[in-house]
């Protein structure tokens, strides 16, 4: 589906999703270049946030390519073998955008409940064990999408109402089995969604409980600050999520689907290093140190 028919919009469109892209892929690739240059930035917060980014630019480049093709062509098909690769990628990086969220709310957790025993517990093995174990359970999530779909579906000049192919869209359009779909749903949303999220509430509330015990106002922000951004990233990745979820159950115009779900694909990565290098004062140091080196 386009996002809209009026010709005088296309090379406005086209200027608009290439502008974000082009951001959200520089924005992430200075975290990452920042992260991997900097040794004072080699600790596995991080680590975990230059794994996000590479996650934030792949995440994109599934859906805004496309789309650009499709405002420059004027045509808005995929083929079959192209609908089941963007929604299996989508589904890949999405998860494994969730799943590391989650990693980085345990990185907060043992640093602010268990410092002393940080260095022991949040070893480098252990984190990439934590980024592998989280890449893993993302592509079976991702191939499990594609193997329950492939089960019901023949795909043979099918309309998707949004601007890629959505995992809930092709379901909704090839099962016809309610309560199958249904079930479907609820099994991966339980699995890939509930469990993260609830990890991340467990962690923060062992977070703010310790927090309220340091005496001093001075020692609550110093220990709030250092797990502020990636808060920040939770409630806008989430609350996105959410926004999107409720806009297509409550509302059954496609365009309102559309521009939530824009929102949950497009904006969250674009503002995520924003997010990072307004509210880090390690991060911003360690721009203008790989900056001078370069010079």
């Amino acid at each position: 589906m386009s996002l809209s028919e009026d010709p005088d919009l296309q090379p406005i469109l086209f200027g608009l999703f290439l502008s974000i892209y082009m951001v959200t892929v520089l924005g992430n690739l200075l975290i990452i270049l920042a992260v991997s240059n900097d040794s004072h930035l080699h600790t596995p917060m991080y680590f975990f946030l230059a794994n996000l980014s590479f996650v934030d630019i792949c995440f994109v480049s599934t859906t805004i390519p496309k789309l650009i093709v499709n405002i420059q062509s004027h045509s808005e098909v995929i083929t079959c073998v192209g609908c089941l690769t963007q929604m299996s990628l989508f589904i890949l990086f999405l998860v494994m955008d969730d799943m590391l969220l989650t990693a980085m709310a345990y990185d907060r957790y043992v640093a602010i409940c268990h410092p002393l025993h940080y260095p022991v517990i949040m070893k480098p093995r252990f984190c990439v064990f934590l980024v592998l174990v989280s890449y893993f359970i993302s592509f079976v999530g991702s191939q499990l999408h594609n193997l329950i779909i492939l089960q019901f579906t023949y795909f043979n000049s099918i309309d998707i109402s949004n601007f890629f192919c959505h995992p809930s869209q092709v379901l909704n359009i090839s099962c016809s089995d309610t309560f199958t779909k249904n079930l479907v749903t609820y099994f991966v949303g339980a699995i890939f969604g509930f469990l993260p999220v609830s990890g991340i509430f467990f962690s923060y509330y062992k977070i703010f409980s310790s927090i309220m015990k340091i005496s001093s106002s001075g020692g609550q922000y110093k220990a709030f600050s250092t797990c502020g951004s990636h808060l920040s990233v939770v409630f806008l990745f989430y609350g996105t999520g959410i926004w999107e979820y409720l806009g297509s159950a409550l509302s059954h115009s496609p365009s309102n689907g559309i521009m939530a779900t824009l929102m949950y694909t497009v904006i969250t990565p674009m503002l995520n290093p924003f997010i990072y290098s307004l509210r880090n004062r390690d991060f911003v140091s360690a721009l203008k140190r790989v900056y001078r080196k370069k010079v």
